[in-house]
């Protein structure tokens, strides 16, 4: 966290992360299956963007669409799509909520799991399916 509290300085180191993953995976992408590339890519990156993304709720759009690119890089790595496809088909045909979207829906979630008493430890899909 940043002495101004803006959450500059870990959106920023998020990205690059997952940006350095993502080369790292692009390196492999023709050795294996597209379920196998799209499982290391929800793994090793969108893992990284949802990890505690409910203290992101709120951000400015600037860091928002830092964030955004990290996911449209992901989507287009996984559909082998070139840069200036168009992102939202392909974050449709993939399920994959943009992540504005998804900081809203987890911090829904973890809200509904407190106001009925569930352990907020439950993975994401289990708690969903209840809703």
């Amino acid at each position: 966290m940043d002495a101004d509290l803006s959450m500059r300085t870990r959106v920023i180191r998020t990205a690059a992360g997952c940006f350095a993953v993502l080369r790292r995976i692009r390196s492999i992408r023709r050795s294996v299956t597209r379920p196998v590339l799209q499982s290391l890519v929800v793994a090793l990156v969108l893992s990284r963007l949802d990890y505690g993304s409910t203290v992101l709720f709120g951000l400015p759009q600037q860091l928002i669409d830092k964030l955004q690119s990290v996911q449209n890089a992901a989507a287009r790595l996984v559909r082998a799509a070139r840069r200036r496809d168009h992102i939202s088909p392909l974050l449709q045909s993939l399920h994959w909520l943009r992540v504005v979207e998804r900081i809203t829906f987890k911090l829904a979630v973890l809200t509904y799991c407190c106001l009925h008493g569930f352990s907020t430890r439950l993975p994401i899909h289990s708690t969903a399916a209840s809703l």
